[in-house]
């Protein structure tokens, strides 16, 4: 399969190489954390060749002797190289058997530069403190953005390559197919047999079809704001009876797995989160496609959901923002720096825009305020807020 280099992610290790901390690469099944460990590990050797690199992949046979605790630490003290800086690179570390004592020893014997990758259901940013004693830094990786699926094709034109990204997603590992058909069958075998596996197998879930439903009712109503019991009810009523409880756990079960992202409502005028309903984001909207099918895409909720993960792509905390019953799509903020944003199909219509645009002007502070939409034209401004092109804006990472 064909490798591009993902440079922020890539600049990201380089900035903490060195450092006493545990790096923990995160993210959904199949986005590609494991060729970035490979990356890093390569370049490391070929930046100095003098450096011991000491390395375990559990998805290769090779290493089964290993998967256990004691077995992996007797295994990387074995290559340790005194007089060198030692790297030690694991991937899939969950299934070592205790892994988390292997890598407190590791660590407490400030002997190694540690990176590691793993199933998301068993290495939560939420667990990260609990396993591990040592201090961690968290690498969480996405799927491909739109900037990385042109420079993966070799495409130049934002527009043409949006309308294919839109349909394609960014999931790398279905690239190598050549029609959408077999493309979503990869897509859906990802999420049912990789993501939903890891989460009924660390909690021990039984009742599958209710897991299944929650999953299908969030992909349905992505960017949507929702909630535990309006989910139960709604499931009811359709004959899957569920409690608000349960639902509960499930989605904080599928977030924690990286399949969605919640993002809270944000009181803009009283600076203050709303406890009524949250929005979930798929972390890639191929998901969508593969599990429910595309006769009804949904553009508008879709491009929504896309410009929510380009945003965290981009290191920004995002909140659904309210003001005086009016929703802003984003309300992102990053190192003290805000923004506002509004996200829209077609703004062609007078009536449309000007519906998009009346939630920013109520806006009195001085932070940018954007539409994203589908211009198809250069930057313009109307009355302070930025218009932008969509497919530019996801095509030109800050």
């Amino acid at each position: 399969m064909k490798l591009i280099r993902r440079n922020g992610y890539l600049s990201k290790l380089a900035e903490v190489e060195g450092t006493p901390d545990i790096k923990v690469i995160t993210g959904v099944h199949r986005c590609g954390k494991s060729k970035i460990l490979e990356m890093f590990a390569q370049e490391v050797q070929e930046r100095d060749p003098q450096v011991n690199i000491i390395q375990v992949n559990f998805n290769l046979v090779q290493f089964e002797p290993l998967l256990e605790y004691r077995a992996l630490c007797d295994h990387i003290e074995g290559q340790y190289i005194e007089g060198t800086q030692n790297y030690v690179f694991i991937d899939e570390i969950q299934m070592c058997k205790g892994f988390e004592k292997a890598i407190n020893s590791l660590h407490a014997s400030e002997k190694y530069d540690l990176y590691i990758t793993g199933s998301n259901a068993f290495l939560m940013s939420s667990d990260l403190a609990t396993l591990f004693t040592g201090r961690t830094f968290e690498l969480p990786v996405f799927p491909f953005s739109l900037a990385e699926f042109m420079l993966y094709y070799e495409l130049d034109d934002a527009t043409d390559a949006f309308a294919r990204y839109t349909i394609e997603g960014g999931m790398p590992g279905s690239y190598a197919y050549r029609t959408d058909e077999t493309r979503y069958s990869y897509v859906a075998d990802v999420f049912d047999t990789l993501i939903v596996r890891d989460i009924r197998q660390k909690h021990g879930i039984r009742n599958v079809d209710a897991l299944d439903r929650v999953a299908d009712f969030l992909m349905d109503n992505v960017s949507n704001v929702t909630s535990s019991n309006s989910i139960a009810e709604t499931l009811s009523r359709v004959g899957s009876k569920t409690s608000d409880k349960t639902v509960g756990s499930y989605l904080g079960y599928l977030c924690d797995a990286f399949a969605f992202y919640r993002v809270r409502r944000y009181d803009t005028r009283g600076k203050r989160y709303l406890a009524s309903g949250n929005k979930y984001y798929l972390s890639d909207h191929s998901f969508r496609y593969a599990k429910l099918g595309t006769r009804n895409m949904d553009y508008g909720r879709v491009y929504e959901s896309m410009v929510a993960i380009e945003l965290m792509r981009r290191g920004y905390e995002v909140y659904a923002g309210m003001l005086y019953e009016k929703e802003i799509d984003f309300v992102a903020m990053r190192r003290g720096e805000k923004r506002y944003i509004q996200v829209s199909d077609n703004i062609s219509d007078k009536g449309t825009f000007e519906r998009e645009c009346d939630p920013l002007l109520r806006i009195r502070d001085a932070y940018p305020k954007i539409v994203l939409a589908n211009t198809h034209h250069d930057l313009y401004t109307y009355e302070g807020i930025e218009v932008r092109d969509l497919a530019s804006w996801l095509a030109s990472p800050e």
